[in-house]
């Protein structure tokens, strides 16, 4: 298919399951102009929980377990799709929208490994394509990353040109902090500073969730309360820091294959700290490795915009303004963007770029040698 510029104003679907795997996002956008001109509107913003068993499955897989068979992750490729393609569908029927409106929906699908230092390095997003573009009858754009992997990147993170064109400012360096399963910065400097960066900081939510889930029933700690009923555990806290993947420089990239239960009990060791303690430090972790990443990168940082789940963590959002008193720390919907849905925004962006025959990706964020176009198109 050859590149076509879309109609402006357009209509655009992003779809994306995140490292938590704790539902797809899933927001239909308008979108108008590009680049600095970029302007964008949610139109309707919902989250499609997973049914437990294929959610426990994706998590799984995406910590690092072994797949039964090729069998199983075919059919779990084709299952997502189809969980991803009813998403768009209920989508659509909510906001009394037609298929033939919608120029193209953008899917990240699921991350089941993510493996860049890997030889050779890959990386792995399940959720058929084909089955997206087939049951909902509009262009699909899927599979963002393994292009920018194959280019010599991280495949990742992929938002921080979205981030640029929206939220940056010329008068003030600003950082956009993703707080999904693992954490992500976007540094945003102003005019006379140097290029775009972004990277990962580390675990965010996935932890704290899995964490809390064995311990409460719960799947998340909602507001915090579970982490504010206990204390950090300073010893612990300086065990978990020692990983050397936080002294690893940008670009870096990380997962649930990398930051998963295994991992932290493999470093509780003879801890005495109590379940809500454990929570405690977990969030203290999230917090002290974001500001370090920050201090190491760009120290001069004035505002700190705050998406993902993780905004609605009270207990985590004033922790981090403790551990950066340098940067006012707010929700990206005090600038226009509501933090719920902005990576699936994201992903309806690289697919109107993709369309368009623009790269997605940003070299000095994912380290791939040069601009790549990025995504399979799959024709309805």
């Amino acid at each position: 298919m050859s590149p076509v510029e879309p109609a402006s104003p357009a209509l655009f679907l992003g779809l994306i399951s995140g490292t938590s795997a704790d539902g797809i996002d899933a927001a239909l956008v308008r979108f108008e102009g590009s680049g600095a001109a970029l302007r964008c509107e949610l139109v309707l913003g919902r989250t499609y929980r997973w049914n437990e068993a294929t959610r426990a499955a994706l998590i799984a897989l995406g910590q690092g377990g072994e797949a039964p068979s090729l069998d199983e992750v075919g059919r779990l490729d084709a299952l997502t799709g189809h969980h991803f393609a009813e998403a768009a569908l209920r989508l659509l029927d909510e906001a009394g929208v037609g298929a033939a409106e919608i120029r193209a929906i953008g899917s990240h699908g699921q991350t089941i490994r993510h493996r860049p230092h890997a030889d050779p390095p890959f990386t792995w997003q399940i959720g058929d394509g084909n089955v997206i573009a087939e049951r909902s009858g509009i262009d699909t754009v899927a599979d963002f990353r393994r292009r920018d992997v194959a280019a010599g990147g991280h495949g990742a993170p992929l938002m921080p040109a979205f981030h640029a064109a929206l939220l940056g400012s010329p008068d003030e360096d600003r950082a956009v902090l993703n707080l999904g399963g693992i954490g992500n910065f976007t540094l945003l400097p102003r005019a006379d500073g140097p290029p775009v960066r972004g990277f990962d900081t580390g675990p965010a939510n996935a932890l704290m969730d899995a964490w809390c889930e064995r311990h409460t029933g719960a799947a998340f700690d909602a507001g915090g309360a579970f982490a504010a009923n206990g204390r950090p555990d300073e010893t612990l806290l300086a065990r978990l820091r020692e990983e050397p993947w936080f002294a690893l420089p940008p670009p870096k990239s990380t997962g649930r294959e990398q930051f998963h239960l295994a991992w932290l009990e493999a470093r509780l060791g003879d801890s005495a700290a109590s379940p809500s303690d454990v929570q405690a430090t977990l969030l203290e972790l999230t917090a002290a490795t974001v500001a370090d990443a920050l201090r190491a990168s760009q120290p001069d940082t004035r505002r700190v915009l705050v998406c993902g789940g993780g905004v609605h963590n009270a207990q985590l959002m004033a922790r981090l303004a403790t551990w950066m008193p340098q940067a006012q720390v707010e929700s990206t919907a005090l600038h226009g963007l509501d933090p719920d849905f902005v990576e699936a925004m994201g992903f309806a962006w690289l697919a109107r770029e993709t369309l368009a025959g623009r790269p997605g990706n940003l070299p000095a964020v994912t380290g791939a040698k040069g601009p790549r176009v990025l995504g399979t198109i799959f024709p309805a």
